[in-house]
Protein backbone atom coordinates (compact mmCIF):
# COMPACT_ATOMS: atom_id res chain seq x y z
CA UNK A 1 0.00 0.00 0.00
CA UNK A 2 2.23 3.28 -1.34
CA UNK A 3 -0.51 5.72 -0.50
CA UNK A 4 -2.00 7.31 2.82
CA UNK A 5 -4.72 8.85 1.22
CA UNK A 6 -7.39 6.78 3.78
CA UNK A 7 -6.36 9.06 6.31
CA UNK A 8 -9.29 12.22 6.56
CA UNK A 9 -7.19 14.54 8.78
CA UNK A 10 -10.17 16.72 9.92
CA UNK A 11 -13.50 14.62 10.22
CA UNK A 12 -15.76 13.25 12.88
CA UNK A 13 -16.47 9.80 13.75
CA UNK A 14 -20.37 10.68 12.74
CA UNK A 15 -18.80 12.58 9.56
CA UNK A 16 -16.92 8.70 8.78
CA UNK A 17 -19.51 6.76 9.21
CA UNK A 18 -21.33 9.20 6.77
CA UNK A 19 -18.81 8.65 4.02
CA UNK A 20 -18.76 4.93 4.83
CA UNK A 21 -22.07 4.03 4.51
CA UNK A 22 -22.44 6.44 1.04
CA UNK A 23 -19.01 5.78 -0.67
CA UNK A 24 -17.96 2.41 0.35
CA UNK A 25 -18.88 -1.43 0.56
CA UNK A 26 -18.28 -4.25 3.25
CA UNK A 27 -14.59 -3.65 4.38
CA UNK A 28 -14.07 -0.30 3.43
CA UNK A 29 -12.21 1.35 6.23
CA UNK A 30 -10.54 5.20 6.64
CA UNK A 31 -8.34 6.20 9.55
CA UNK A 32 -8.65 9.48 11.32
CA UNK A 33 -7.05 11.68 14.38
CA UNK A 34 -9.24 10.87 17.83
CA UNK A 35 -11.13 13.44 18.86
CA UNK A 36 -11.16 11.94 22.55
CA UNK A 37 -7.78 10.68 22.75
CA UNK A 38 -5.66 13.67 20.99
CA UNK A 39 -2.74 12.12 19.91
CA UNK A 40 -4.77 8.65 18.90
CA UNK A 41 -6.24 7.89 16.03
CA UNK A 42 -9.20 5.78 15.01
CA UNK A 43 -9.57 3.34 12.41
CA UNK A 44 -13.16 3.42 11.19
CA UNK A 45 -14.77 -0.02 9.07
CA UNK A 46 -17.94 -0.75 7.14
CA UNK A 47 -19.24 -3.84 8.32
CA UNK A 48 -22.34 -4.64 6.03
CA UNK A 49 -24.76 -1.78 7.13
CA UNK A 50 -22.77 -0.47 9.94
CA UNK A 51 -19.14 0.88 11.50
CA UNK A 52 -16.89 -0.12 13.44
CA UNK A 53 -14.78 2.18 15.56
CA UNK A 54 -11.17 0.80 16.39
CA UNK A 55 -8.80 2.96 18.59
CA UNK A 56 -5.03 3.06 17.32
CA UNK A 57 -2.92 4.45 20.41
CA UNK A 58 0.20 6.71 19.83
CA UNK A 59 2.50 6.21 22.78
CA UNK A 60 5.17 8.12 21.31
CA UNK A 61 7.64 5.35 20.65
CA UNK A 62 5.13 3.58 18.46
CA UNK A 63 1.52 2.84 17.24
CA UNK A 64 -0.37 -0.60 18.43
CA UNK A 65 -4.36 -1.44 18.68
CA UNK A 66 -4.37 -1.42 22.61
CA UNK A 67 -1.96 -4.69 22.83
CA UNK A 68 -1.66 -6.15 19.66
CA UNK A 69 1.44 -5.72 17.32
CA UNK A 70 3.43 -2.75 17.41
CA UNK A 71 4.40 -0.61 13.87
CA UNK A 72 6.56 2.50 13.55
CA UNK A 73 4.08 4.04 11.42
CA UNK A 74 0.72 4.38 11.09
CA UNK A 75 1.22 3.16 7.30
CA UNK A 76 2.57 0.37 8.47
CA UNK A 77 -0.52 -0.86 10.98
CA UNK A 78 -2.66 -0.17 8.18
CA UNK A 79 -0.52 -2.33 5.72
CA UNK A 80 0.19 -5.08 7.89
CA UNK A 81 -3.61 -5.32 9.27
CA UNK A 82 -4.41 -5.31 5.73
CA UNK A 83 -2.37 -7.97 4.32
CA UNK A 84 -3.24 -10.13 7.44
CA UNK A 85 -6.73 -9.92 6.87
CA UNK A 86 -7.24 -13.03 10.06
CA UNK A 87 -5.79 -11.45 12.49
CA UNK A 88 -8.28 -8.56 13.77
CA UNK A 89 -11.13 -9.73 15.29
CA UNK A 90 -13.54 -8.78 17.37
CA UNK A 91 -13.93 -11.30 21.05
CA UNK A 92 -16.79 -13.31 19.96
CA UNK A 93 -14.18 -14.43 16.91
CA UNK A 94 -15.98 -12.50 13.96
CA UNK A 95 -13.01 -11.17 11.55
CA UNK A 96 -12.92 -7.28 10.77
CA UNK A 97 -11.93 -6.96 7.46
CA UNK A 98 -9.81 -4.44 6.05
CA UNK A 99 -10.28 -4.39 2.43
CA UNK A 100 -10.85 -1.01 0.48
CA UNK A 101 -9.10 2.16 1.75
CA UNK A 102 -11.85 5.16 1.54
CA UNK A 103 -9.73 7.64 -0.04
CA UNK A 104 -9.74 11.54 1.13
CA UNK A 105 -10.66 13.44 -1.97
CA UNK A 106 -8.22 14.59 -4.76
CA UNK A 107 -7.16 17.93 -3.60
CA UNK A 108 -7.76 19.06 -7.23
CA UNK A 109 -9.70 18.23 -10.30
CA UNK A 110 -6.89 19.05 -12.70
CA UNK A 111 -5.57 16.17 -15.07
CA UNK A 112 -1.95 16.69 -14.42
CA UNK A 113 -2.63 15.67 -10.09
CA UNK A 114 -1.35 11.32 -10.46
CA UNK A 115 -2.55 11.25 -6.49
CA UNK A 116 -0.32 8.53 -4.95
CA UNK A 117 1.84 7.58 -8.55
CA UNK A 118 5.18 6.74 -6.61
CA UNK A 119 8.78 8.85 -7.58
CA UNK A 120 9.90 5.83 -9.75
CA UNK A 121 6.60 5.91 -11.49
CA UNK A 122 6.50 9.06 -12.35
CA UNK A 123 9.76 8.71 -13.59
CA UNK A 124 9.55 5.96 -15.63
CA UNK A 125 6.08 7.57 -17.45
CA UNK A 126 7.94 11.09 -17.72
CA UNK A 127 11.24 9.55 -19.42
CA UNK A 128 8.99 7.07 -21.51
CA UNK A 129 6.24 8.71 -22.29
CA UNK A 130 7.01 12.74 -22.19
CA UNK A 131 9.45 15.53 -23.64
CA UNK A 132 11.02 18.22 -22.37
CA UNK A 133 8.42 20.39 -20.12
CA UNK A 134 6.38 17.20 -19.21
CA UNK A 135 5.22 17.81 -15.83
CA UNK A 136 2.83 16.23 -12.87
CA UNK A 137 1.74 16.44 -9.40
CA UNK A 138 1.17 13.57 -7.23
CA UNK A 139 1.07 13.23 -3.19
CA UNK A 140 5.05 12.54 -1.42
CA UNK A 141 5.60 9.32 -0.16
CA UNK A 142 8.03 10.96 2.08
CA UNK A 143 6.34 13.59 4.34
CA UNK A 144 2.37 12.42 3.71
CA UNK A 145 0.05 15.56 2.95
CA UNK A 146 2.26 17.26 1.05
CA UNK A 147 2.86 17.21 -2.36
CA UNK A 148 5.58 16.72 -5.22
CA UNK A 149 6.10 18.32 -8.76
CA UNK A 150 7.63 16.03 -11.47
CA UNK A 151 9.24 17.80 -14.49
CA UNK A 152 11.02 16.50 -17.33
CA UNK A 153 13.45 19.08 -17.59
CA UNK A 154 17.02 19.24 -19.86
CA UNK A 155 20.34 18.12 -18.11
CA UNK A 156 22.86 19.93 -19.64
CA UNK A 157 22.39 23.81 -19.83
CA UNK A 158 24.85 24.64 -22.60
CA UNK A 159 23.67 25.28 -26.39
CA UNK A 160 26.79 23.22 -27.60
CA UNK A 161 26.48 20.26 -25.95
CA UNK A 162 24.17 17.55 -26.52
CA UNK A 163 21.10 17.79 -24.23
CA UNK A 164 20.15 14.97 -21.89
CA UNK A 165 16.93 14.68 -19.89
CA UNK A 166 16.16 13.81 -16.29
CA UNK A 167 13.16 14.13 -14.10
CA UNK A 168 13.38 17.31 -11.32
CA UNK A 169 11.67 16.60 -8.30
CA UNK A 170 10.35 19.66 -6.43
CA UNK A 171 8.68 19.52 -2.85
CA UNK A 172 5.17 21.16 -2.43
CA UNK A 173 4.67 22.12 1.16
CA UNK A 174 1.06 22.12 2.02
CA UNK A 175 0.75 24.43 5.66
CA UNK A 176 -1.42 24.56 7.93
CA UNK A 177 -3.06 27.18 6.97
CA UNK A 178 -4.59 25.99 3.59
CA UNK A 179 -1.48 27.56 1.47
CA UNK A 180 1.10 25.81 -0.93
CA UNK A 181 4.74 26.87 -1.79
CA UNK A 182 7.42 25.34 -2.96
CA UNK A 183 10.41 26.11 -0.26
CA UNK A 184 9.27 28.79 1.22
CA UNK A 185 8.40 30.79 -1.40
CA UNK A 186 5.45 32.85 -2.73
CA UNK A 187 2.08 30.87 -1.39
CA UNK A 188 -1.29 29.88 -3.24
CA UNK A 189 -4.67 29.09 -2.20
CA UNK A 190 -4.67 25.84 -4.59
CA UNK A 191 -2.50 23.37 -6.24
CA UNK A 192 -3.34 24.27 -9.84
CA UNK A 193 -2.91 28.54 -8.61
CA UNK A 194 0.58 27.06 -7.81
CA UNK A 195 1.23 25.44 -11.32
CA UNK A 196 -0.30 28.80 -13.09
CA UNK A 197 2.14 30.80 -11.60
CA UNK A 198 5.05 28.35 -12.38
CA UNK A 199 4.22 27.91 -15.81
CA UNK A 200 4.82 31.75 -16.26
CA UNK A 201 7.67 31.88 -13.94
CA UNK A 202 10.26 28.92 -14.45
CA UNK A 203 11.86 28.03 -11.57
CA UNK A 204 15.84 27.72 -11.59
CA UNK A 205 18.23 24.81 -9.63
CA UNK A 206 20.84 25.58 -7.62
CA UNK A 207 22.92 23.85 -10.49
CA UNK A 208 21.33 26.37 -13.02
CA UNK A 209 19.29 24.24 -15.06
CA UNK A 210 15.83 26.16 -15.85
CA UNK A 211 12.76 23.98 -14.93
CA UNK A 212 10.25 24.57 -17.61
CA UNK A 213 6.83 23.55 -16.68
CA UNK A 214 5.30 23.76 -20.82
CA UNK A 215 2.77 20.37 -20.92
CA UNK A 216 0.73 18.52 -18.44
CA UNK A 217 1.17 14.94 -18.36
CA UNK A 218 -2.65 13.91 -17.87
CA UNK A 219 -3.44 11.24 -15.43
CA UNK A 220 -6.37 8.76 -16.69
CA UNK A 221 -7.06 7.68 -12.79
CA UNK A 222 -10.01 8.90 -11.22
CA UNK A 223 -11.84 8.23 -8.52
CA UNK A 224 -15.10 6.65 -9.55
CA UNK A 225 -17.40 9.16 -7.54
CA UNK A 226 -15.24 12.11 -9.16
CA UNK A 227 -16.07 10.64 -12.83
CA UNK A 228 -19.01 13.49 -13.66
CA UNK A 229 -15.83 16.19 -13.21
CA UNK A 230 -13.60 14.41 -15.68
CA UNK A 231 -16.02 13.66 -18.33
CA UNK A 232 -16.78 17.59 -17.92
CA UNK A 233 -12.92 18.31 -18.26
CA UNK A 234 -12.58 15.50 -21.38
CA UNK A 235 -15.63 17.70 -22.86
CA UNK A 236 -13.84 21.09 -22.57
CA UNK A 237 -13.28 22.81 -26.59
CA UNK A 238 -9.57 23.31 -26.74
CA UNK A 239 -8.19 26.97 -26.16
CA UNK A 240 -6.45 28.73 -28.68
CA UNK A 241 -3.19 27.99 -27.21
CA UNK A 242 -3.81 24.21 -26.87
CA UNK A 243 -3.90 21.57 -29.04
CA UNK A 244 -6.51 21.47 -31.83
CA UNK A 245 -7.51 18.54 -30.28
CA UNK A 246 -8.16 17.69 -27.14
CA UNK A 247 -10.04 15.92 -24.33
CA UNK A 248 -11.62 11.92 -25.29
CA UNK A 249 -10.00 12.47 -28.86
CA UNK A 250 -6.31 12.57 -27.13
CA UNK A 251 -6.66 10.12 -24.19
CA UNK A 252 -7.47 8.00 -26.81
CA UNK A 253 -4.88 8.52 -29.04
CA UNK A 254 -2.58 8.15 -26.40
CA UNK A 255 -4.42 4.84 -25.98
CA UNK A 256 -3.85 3.85 -29.26
CA UNK A 257 -0.27 4.92 -29.84
CA UNK A 258 0.72 1.93 -27.22
CA UNK A 259 -0.97 -0.54 -29.91
CA UNK A 260 2.58 -1.18 -31.12
CA UNK A 261 3.55 -2.56 -27.55
CA UNK A 262 0.56 -5.73 -28.32
CA UNK A 263 2.21 -7.05 -31.13
CA UNK A 264 1.38 -11.38 -29.32
CA UNK A 265 1.91 -14.11 -31.91
CA UNK A 266 -1.02 -15.09 -34.30
CA UNK A 267 0.84 -18.75 -35.48
CA UNK A 268 -2.63 -20.27 -34.74
CA UNK A 269 -5.26 -18.55 -36.75
CA UNK A 270 -2.49 -17.79 -40.10
CA UNK A 271 -2.46 -21.83 -40.39
CA UNK A 272 -3.44 -22.52 -43.59
CA UNK A 273 -6.45 -25.02 -42.16
CA UNK A 274 -7.51 -22.45 -40.07
CA UNK A 275 -8.06 -19.32 -42.39
CA UNK A 276 -11.48 -20.82 -43.59
CA UNK A 277 -12.59 -19.97 -39.87
CA UNK A 278 -12.04 -16.42 -39.93
CA UNK A 279 -14.15 -13.99 -40.67
CA UNK A 280 -11.72 -10.82 -41.14
CA UNK A 281 -8.27 -12.79 -42.72
CA UNK A 282 -6.32 -10.36 -40.20
CA UNK A 283 -8.43 -10.22 -37.47
CA UNK A 284 -7.36 -13.39 -35.37
CA UNK A 285 -6.73 -14.26 -31.40
CA UNK A 286 -3.45 -13.77 -29.57
CA UNK A 287 -1.94 -17.35 -29.06
CA UNK A 288 -1.38 -16.78 -25.51
CA UNK A 289 -5.02 -16.35 -24.51
CA UNK A 290 -6.98 -18.58 -27.39
CA UNK A 291 -9.70 -20.39 -26.16
CA UNK A 292 -8.89 -24.23 -27.65
CA UNK A 293 -11.52 -26.83 -28.33
CA UNK A 294 -10.70 -29.69 -26.19
CA UNK A 295 -11.18 -33.60 -27.08
CA UNK A 296 -10.75 -31.82 -30.90
CA UNK A 297 -9.88 -34.71 -33.47
CA UNK A 298 -5.49 -35.31 -33.79
CA UNK A 299 -5.83 -36.80 -36.74
CA UNK A 300 -7.81 -33.40 -38.04
CA UNK A 301 -5.28 -30.04 -38.43
CA UNK A 302 -6.29 -27.29 -36.87
CA UNK A 303 -9.91 -29.22 -34.65
CA UNK A 304 -8.93 -27.27 -32.13
CA UNK A 305 -8.95 -23.54 -33.32
CA UNK A 306 -11.75 -21.50 -32.79
CA UNK A 307 -11.44 -17.45 -32.84
CA UNK A 308 -11.81 -16.68 -29.74
CA UNK A 309 -9.89 -15.37 -26.70
CA UNK A 310 -10.47 -15.56 -22.32
CA UNK A 311 -10.55 -11.81 -21.20
CA UNK A 312 -10.23 -11.20 -17.61
CA UNK A 313 -11.04 -8.51 -15.85
CA UNK A 314 -9.04 -6.16 -13.81
CA UNK A 315 -6.77 -8.81 -12.00
CA UNK A 316 -5.89 -6.23 -9.27
CA UNK A 317 -2.33 -6.91 -7.56
CA UNK A 318 -3.03 -9.71 -4.41
CA UNK A 319 -6.63 -10.98 -6.17
CA UNK A 320 -6.78 -14.30 -7.17
CA UNK A 321 -7.54 -14.52 -11.07
CA UNK A 322 -10.11 -17.09 -10.53
CA UNK A 323 -12.06 -13.86 -8.70
CA UNK A 324 -11.68 -11.89 -11.82
CA UNK A 325 -14.63 -11.22 -13.92
CA UNK A 326 -14.32 -13.88 -16.84
CA UNK A 327 -15.54 -13.69 -20.66
CA UNK A 328 -14.73 -14.74 -23.63
CA UNK A 329 -14.81 -12.42 -26.55
CA UNK A 330 -15.12 -14.08 -29.37
CA UNK A 331 -16.03 -13.50 -33.37
CA UNK A 332 -19.99 -13.97 -34.87
CA UNK A 333 -20.52 -17.75 -36.04
CA UNK A 334 -19.73 -18.37 -40.09
CA UNK A 335 -21.32 -21.18 -41.34
CA UNK A 336 -18.81 -23.43 -41.11
CA UNK A 337 -17.80 -22.41 -37.43
CA UNK A 338 -21.48 -22.92 -35.20
CA UNK A 339 -20.44 -26.52 -34.73
CA UNK A 340 -17.20 -25.18 -32.82
CA UNK A 341 -19.07 -22.17 -31.32
CA UNK A 342 -21.19 -24.83 -29.36
CA UNK A 343 -18.25 -27.33 -28.47
CA UNK A 344 -16.59 -23.92 -26.63
CA UNK A 345 -19.61 -23.13 -24.95
CA UNK A 346 -20.75 -26.64 -23.72
CA UNK A 347 -16.47 -27.09 -22.57
CA UNK A 348 -16.93 -24.23 -20.79
CA UNK A 349 -19.89 -24.45 -18.44
CA UNK A 350 -21.54 -21.17 -20.41
CA UNK A 351 -24.85 -20.50 -19.89
CA UNK A 352 -25.35 -17.08 -20.93
CA UNK A 353 -24.38 -15.94 -24.63
CA UNK A 354 -24.09 -12.02 -25.76
CA UNK A 355 -24.63 -10.70 -29.48
CA UNK A 356 -24.57 -6.82 -29.55
CA UNK A 357 -24.94 -7.18 -33.59
CA UNK A 358 -28.52 -7.69 -35.44
CA UNK A 359 -27.20 -10.35 -37.34
CA UNK A 360 -28.37 -13.42 -36.15
CA UNK A 361 -26.94 -17.25 -37.64
CA UNK A 362 -29.45 -20.28 -36.60
CA UNK A 363 -27.18 -23.15 -34.84
CA UNK A 364 -28.07 -25.67 -32.86
CA UNK A 365 -28.02 -25.94 -28.89
CA UNK A 366 -27.05 -28.43 -26.38
CA UNK A 367 -30.08 -30.43 -25.56
CA UNK A 368 -29.42 -31.21 -21.66
CA UNK A 369 -28.54 -27.52 -20.43
CA UNK A 370 -30.58 -23.97 -20.69
CA UNK A 371 -28.40 -21.24 -22.62
CA UNK A 372 -29.79 -17.32 -22.33
CA UNK A 373 -28.94 -15.38 -25.45
CA UNK A 374 -29.03 -12.09 -25.39
CA UNK A 375 -28.88 -9.85 -28.23
CA UNK A 376 -28.83 -5.88 -27.99
CA UNK A 377 -30.61 -5.03 -31.46
CA UNK A 378 -30.05 -0.84 -30.66
CA UNK A 379 -26.27 -0.44 -31.18
CA UNK A 380 -25.43 0.73 -34.52
CA UNK A 381 -23.45 -0.87 -37.62
CA UNK A 382 -21.45 2.55 -37.22
CA UNK A 383 -21.41 4.57 -34.22
CA UNK A 384 -22.54 3.98 -31.02
CA UNK A 385 -26.43 4.09 -29.15
CA UNK A 386 -27.26 7.75 -28.43
CA UNK A 387 -27.65 7.46 -24.59
CA UNK A 388 -25.96 4.22 -22.24
CA UNK A 389 -28.85 3.80 -20.18
CA UNK A 390 -30.18 0.71 -22.71
CA UNK A 391 -26.83 -0.84 -22.35
CA UNK A 392 -26.74 -0.84 -18.38
CA UNK A 393 -29.68 -1.96 -18.30
CA UNK A 394 -29.28 -4.90 -21.21
CA UNK A 395 -25.33 -5.49 -18.91
CA UNK A 396 -27.90 -5.79 -15.26
CA UNK A 397 -30.21 -8.49 -16.70
CA UNK A 398 -26.98 -10.71 -17.96
CA UNK A 399 -25.68 -9.85 -14.83
CA UNK A 400 -28.73 -11.33 -12.82
CA UNK A 401 -28.92 -14.49 -14.95
CA UNK A 402 -25.30 -15.43 -14.78
CA UNK A 403 -25.54 -15.04 -10.78
CA UNK A 404 -28.60 -17.33 -10.81
CA UNK A 405 -26.43 -19.98 -12.23
CA UNK A 406 -23.67 -21.91 -9.52
CA UNK A 407 -20.12 -22.11 -10.49
CA UNK A 408 -21.53 -21.11 -14.29
CA UNK A 409 -18.60 -20.43 -16.96
CA UNK A 410 -17.53 -17.13 -18.71
CA UNK A 411 -19.95 -14.93 -20.58
CA UNK A 412 -19.54 -15.42 -24.09
CA UNK A 413 -19.49 -11.88 -26.07
CA UNK A 414 -19.52 -11.64 -29.24
CA UNK A 415 -20.48 -8.60 -32.34
CA UNK A 416 -19.32 -9.26 -36.02
CA UNK A 417 -15.40 -9.17 -35.49
CA UNK A 418 -15.58 -9.76 -32.05
CA UNK A 419 -13.24 -6.55 -30.91
CA UNK A 420 -15.11 -3.35 -31.33
CA UNK A 421 -18.78 -3.33 -29.75
CA UNK A 422 -17.62 -6.74 -28.06
CA UNK A 423 -14.76 -4.52 -26.36
CA UNK A 424 -16.75 -1.51 -25.33
CA UNK A 425 -19.53 -4.04 -23.27
CA UNK A 426 -16.83 -5.66 -21.80
CA UNK A 427 -14.84 -3.36 -20.62
CA UNK A 428 -18.01 -1.30 -19.13
CA UNK A 429 -19.06 -4.55 -17.18
CA UNK A 430 -15.34 -4.68 -16.02
CA UNK A 431 -15.82 -1.15 -14.51
CA UNK A 432 -19.20 -1.59 -13.15
CA UNK A 433 -17.90 -4.86 -11.53
CA UNK A 434 -15.04 -3.21 -9.66
CA UNK A 435 -17.44 0.22 -8.54
CA UNK A 436 -20.15 -2.79 -7.32
CA UNK A 437 -16.87 -4.82 -5.20
CA UNK A 438 -15.08 -1.26 -3.98
CA UNK A 439 -17.46 1.13 -3.63
CA UNK A 440 -17.81 4.19 -4.97
CA UNK A 441 -14.85 5.55 -3.60
CA UNK A 442 -12.30 3.17 -5.58
CA UNK A 443 -9.76 4.34 -8.08
CA UNK A 444 -10.65 3.67 -11.80
CA UNK A 445 -8.08 3.82 -14.61
CA UNK A 446 -10.17 3.51 -18.00
CA UNK A 447 -7.68 3.52 -20.72
CA UNK A 448 -5.65 1.09 -17.99
CA UNK A 449 -7.94 -1.51 -18.59
CA UNK A 450 -8.54 -1.31 -22.23
CA UNK A 451 -4.75 -1.73 -22.64
CA UNK A 452 -5.16 -4.57 -19.99
CA UNK A 453 -8.26 -6.19 -22.09
CA UNK A 454 -6.10 -5.36 -25.41
CA UNK A 455 -3.54 -7.52 -24.07
CA UNK A 456 -5.75 -10.20 -24.46
CA UNK A 457 -7.19 -9.71 -27.63
CA UNK A 458 -6.07 -7.43 -30.21
CA UNK A 459 -8.06 -4.50 -30.88
CA UNK A 460 -10.41 -4.46 -28.13
CA UNK A 461 -12.54 -1.01 -28.17
CA UNK A 462 -11.87 0.31 -31.95
CA UNK A 463 -13.37 3.86 -31.87
CA UNK A 464 -12.81 7.57 -30.16
CA UNK A 465 -17.31 6.87 -30.25
CA UNK A 466 -16.59 3.42 -27.93
CA UNK A 467 -13.92 5.06 -25.47
CA UNK A 468 -16.43 8.31 -25.05
CA UNK A 469 -19.36 5.78 -24.29
CA UNK A 470 -17.61 3.73 -21.78
CA UNK A 471 -17.28 7.13 -20.12
CA UNK A 472 -20.96 7.77 -20.66
CA UNK A 473 -21.98 4.84 -19.55
CA UNK A 474 -19.89 4.23 -16.34
CA UNK A 475 -20.51 8.02 -15.67
CA UNK A 476 -24.45 7.34 -15.54
CA UNK A 477 -24.35 4.22 -13.81
CA UNK A 478 -22.37 6.36 -10.83
CA UNK A 479 -24.98 9.34 -10.51
CA UNK A 480 -27.57 6.54 -10.36
CA UNK A 481 -25.90 4.83 -7.49
CA UNK A 482 -25.01 8.04 -6.07
CA UNK A 483 -29.08 8.86 -5.94
CA UNK A 484 -30.11 5.45 -4.77
CA UNK A 485 -27.73 5.26 -1.97
CA UNK A 486 -28.20 8.68 -0.38
CA UNK A 487 -32.01 8.24 -0.85
CA UNK A 488 -31.28 4.49 1.13
CA UNK A 489 -29.45 6.87 3.94
CA UNK A 490 -31.87 9.40 3.93
CA UNK A 491 -34.34 6.63 5.36
CA UNK A 492 -32.02 5.12 7.43
CA UNK A 493 -31.25 8.21 9.17
CA UNK A 494 -35.10 8.40 9.66
CA UNK A 495 -35.29 5.11 11.02
CA UNK A 496 -32.44 5.92 14.06
CA UNK A 497 -33.62 9.02 14.99
CA UNK A 498 -35.23 7.99 17.94
CA UNK A 499 -32.51 5.40 19.13
CA UNK A 500 -30.34 7.86 20.07
CA UNK A 501 -31.41 7.54 23.30
CA UNK A 502 -28.83 6.54 26.69
CA UNK A 503 -31.34 5.03 29.26
CA UNK A 504 -30.07 5.38 33.23
CA UNK A 505 -28.92 2.53 34.88
CA UNK A 506 -31.66 0.30 36.70
CA UNK A 507 -31.36 -1.32 39.77
CA UNK A 508 -30.50 -4.63 39.18
CA UNK A 509 -28.34 -4.45 36.10
CA UNK A 510 -26.21 -2.28 34.49
CA UNK A 511 -27.67 -0.67 31.18
CA UNK A 512 -25.37 -1.05 28.27
CA UNK A 513 -26.17 1.33 24.73
CA UNK A 514 -26.62 -0.82 22.17
CA UNK A 515 -23.87 -1.06 19.52
CA UNK A 516 -25.55 0.48 16.56
CA UNK A 517 -26.97 3.21 18.39
CA UNK A 518 -23.62 4.09 20.08
CA UNK A 519 -22.39 4.07 16.47
CA UNK A 520 -25.08 6.55 15.23
CA UNK A 521 -24.95 8.72 18.89
CA UNK A 522 -24.06 12.61 18.02
CA UNK A 523 -24.74 13.58 21.68
CA UNK A 524 -21.90 11.31 23.16
CA UNK A 525 -19.22 12.73 26.04
CA UNK A 526 -15.63 11.49 26.51
CA UNK A 527 -17.24 9.31 28.94
CA UNK A 528 -19.21 7.49 26.96
CA UNK A 529 -16.84 7.49 23.51
CA UNK A 530 -15.30 4.11 24.81
CA UNK A 531 -18.83 2.40 23.94
CA UNK A 532 -18.01 3.39 20.02
CA UNK A 533 -15.25 1.09 19.75
CA UNK A 534 -15.19 -2.93 18.83
CA UNK A 535 -13.64 -5.11 21.17
CA UNK A 536 -10.79 -6.49 19.43
CA UNK A 537 -9.25 -10.14 20.19
CA UNK A 538 -5.56 -10.06 18.13
CA UNK A 539 -4.75 -13.69 16.64
CA UNK A 540 -1.01 -14.44 16.41
CA UNK A 541 0.21 -15.74 12.51
CA UNK A 542 1.11 -19.21 14.67
CA UNK A 543 -2.73 -19.34 15.10
CA UNK A 544 -3.89 -18.86 12.35
CA UNK A 545 -1.74 -20.96 10.40
CA UNK A 546 -3.26 -24.14 12.62
CA UNK A 547 -6.67 -22.76 12.17
CA UNK A 548 -6.86 -23.15 8.39
CA UNK A 549 -6.44 -27.23 8.28
CA UNK A 550 -9.92 -27.14 10.42
CA UNK A 551 -12.69 -28.58 8.35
Amino acid sequence: MTSRRWFHPNITGIEAEQLLLTRGVHGSFLARPSKSNPGDFTLSVRRNDEVTHIKIQNSGDCYDLYGGEKFATLAELVQYYTEQQDLLRERNGHVIELKYPLNCKDPTSERWYHGHLSGRDAEKLLTEKGKAGSFLVRESQSKPGDFVLSVLTHEEKHENVDRKTKVTHVMIRYQQDGKYDVGGGERFDTLADLVDHYKKNPMVEKSGIVVHLKQPFNATRINAANIENRVRELNKVADNSEKPKQGFWEEFEVLQQQECKLLYPRKEGMKPENKSKNRYKNILPFDTTRVEIRDADPDVPGSDYINANYIRGSQEEGRQADDDKFFIATQGCLQNTVSDFWKMVHQENTHVIVMTTKEMERGRGEPLRYIWHYQYLSWPDHGVPNEPGGVLWFLEEINRTQRTIPESGPIVVHCSAGIGRTGTIIVIDILIDIINRQGLDCDIDIPKIIQRVRQQRSGMVQTEAQYKFIYMAVQQYIDTAQKRLEEEQRSKMKEREYSNIKYPPMANSRSKLNMASSRSSSVMTNEDSSSVYENINFKSPQTSFSSNTRR
